[in-house]
Formats: structure tokens, C-alpha cells, sequence
């Protein structure tokens, strides 16, 4: 297969003079994403030669934590349905689902 279009995700991170992250801000042009603020970003980049997934985590020095534990949980929640989809492992899509569950209930996140 021959590449026919290329997309580019782009993020821009300002750092304080201690080099902690002020600002971020994403641009996703084919998402109609264009300098949109946020306030933590996680990246995972799979290194198939290395067998070994690289990270990039980041968060905004006035990211609430109440936030930060729903970002963490909404990713969690995420994570499991992507995991179902590409390996349509239903059990341990499900289990991964009982976790999330279970970790909100232990932060209170569900009133």
C-alpha cells in the first residue's frame, strides 16, 4: 500500500524557567483541532523494533487534581475499549471495564 495522505498532530508545550510545563496546546488540522488548549497530555509510542512502548506524560503546573484523577480514569475507561477493538479479547476487555469501575469508585468519582 502506497501512503495517500499524510495528517500531522502537533503539540506545543511552553515551560517555565525550571523547564516545567506553563501551557500546552494541540493542533490536529484533519481533526478541525487548531492551537486548542489543555491541560495534560499522555502519548504512547510503541517500538516495535525494541519490543518496548516509549511515554510522554505532561501535565500544566494548575492542573486540578480532581481532574487529573478523571483524566486517569477516562483514559483507563478508554484504554480497555481500544484493547477490546484491536485484540477482541471481550473478557479481558471486560475485566479491564471492572477495574476502571473499581478505580472510580475508590477515588469517588461516581456520586
Amino acid at each position: 500500500m502506497s501512503v495517500k495522505h499524510n495528517s500531522e498532530i502537533k503539540f506545543k508545550i511552553g515551560l517555565d524557567e525550571n523547564k516545567v510545563p506553563e501551557e500546552i496546546s494541540w493542533t490536529a488540522k484533519d481533526g478541525g483541532i487548531d492551537n486548542e488548549e489543555s491541560k495534560a497530555i499522555m502519548i504512547s509510542v510503541w517500538d516495535h523494533k525494541k519490543k518496548d512502548t516509549l511515554r510522554m506524560d505532561l501535565w500544566t503546573k494548575d492542573m486540578p487534581v480532581d481532574e487529573m484523577k478523571q483524566f486517569y480514569h477516562q483514559t483507563l475507561v478508554s484504554m480497555a475499549e481500544t484493547f477490546e477493538r484491536a485484540t477482541d479479547d471481550q473478557k479481558m476487555g471486560a475485566t479491564m471495564r471492572d477495574f476502571c469501575e473499581y478505580f472510580a469508585e475508590k477515588l469517588e468519582l461516581k456520586k
